[in-house]
């Protein structure tokens, strides 16, 4: 699943080149994907609208529109955006599930091979309600280790993993740079909060501020075939990866053989030996 760096590179590219582009038509091959509000609605409400902005907020991408409603893209396990300067029957294909047409020529493509991601459509001053089901952003500044320790006191019998994991308690990151950051900081995955030490707290968080926006600058991670950015291009994070499906191999820091357990239904990659 696209986590916090993909959808941000994703943000960063459709910010550069939707902006103030006014949608001409929309084609919905798959109605379901478009939740809460009617496809004759839905239709009536973008066609003629101008994009004022791209955001991201956790794993959701945010388009804004001058007539005061946004779209919402969450893309789930395995969806795409894909930009296209002008329209190209062949870069359709059966996963291909909405086509945004703009006005200019250029294309947007909404790909969803496993039909999972979904659109919606939602009043602009909705989104502060929206929002707010969500944690920090660990990459704002105003996210700081005092705040990261103060999350992790109201969570002192969890385990640090799946709390990372955690939308309501920090968003954006999933299983894959969870994984990393545990292993950047040397910490067991399944370690309980109350258990870390102040140098391991400060060493997560770190972790956090480093790998995030490492992966970001590598445009994601495509570790299976579905990640791409919007010019169709994988990740370029999976050379970085240190854990993240790695189990059987060597470990890059210590050389022990990395295993894999689940943990809270997930499965997670550790260092038995570098994590304690």
């Amino acid at each position: 699943m696209p986590e916090l760096p993909e959808v941000e590179t994703i943000k960063r590219q459709l910010s550069a080149k939707l902006k103030n582009k006014k949608i001409a038509t929309v084609e919905i091959k798959i109605p379901k994907l478009i939740q809460g509000i009617s496809i004759f609605k839905f239709k009536q409400l973008i066609v003629g609208a101008k994009i004022k902005q791209v955001r991201r907020r956790a794993k959701l991408l945010i388009v804004d529109l001058n007539n005061r409603y946004s779209l919402l893209t969450h893309l789930k396990m395995s969806g795409q955006l894909i930009f296209l300067s002008k329209f190209s029957a062949d870069k359709i294909n059966s996963s291909t599930v909405i086509i945004y047409f703009f006005t200019d020529g250029s294309v947007l493509l909404f790909n969803n091979p496993r039909r999972f991601a979904y659109v919606k459509l939602v009043a602009t001053d909705q989104l502060t309600n929206i929002f707010s089901e969500f944690g920090p952003e660990p990459l704002e500044s105003a996210f700081n280790l005092a705040q990261f320790k103060e999350l992790l006191a109201r969570r002192p019998r969890s385990k640090i993993k799946p709390i990372l994991m955690d939308q309501h308690w920090l968003a954006g990151i999933g299983n894959l740079y969870a994984q990393e950051i545990c292993f950047y900081a040397e910490v067991s995955p399944f370690r309980l909060v109350n258990s870390l030490s102040e140098q391991e707290m400060k060493k997560i968080y770190q972790g956090i501020k480093k790998i995030l926006p490492m992966a970001i600058k590598y445009r994601g991670s495509s570790t299976d075939q579905h990640y791409v950015d919007t010019d169709n291009r994988p990740g370029d994070y999976n050379a970085k990866i240190m854990v993240y499906s790695r189990q059987g191999k060597k470990c890059f820091r210590c050389g022990s053989i990395i295993k894999k357990i689940k943990l809270s239904g997930r499965g997670t990659c550790y260092c038995p030996y570098c994590q304690k």
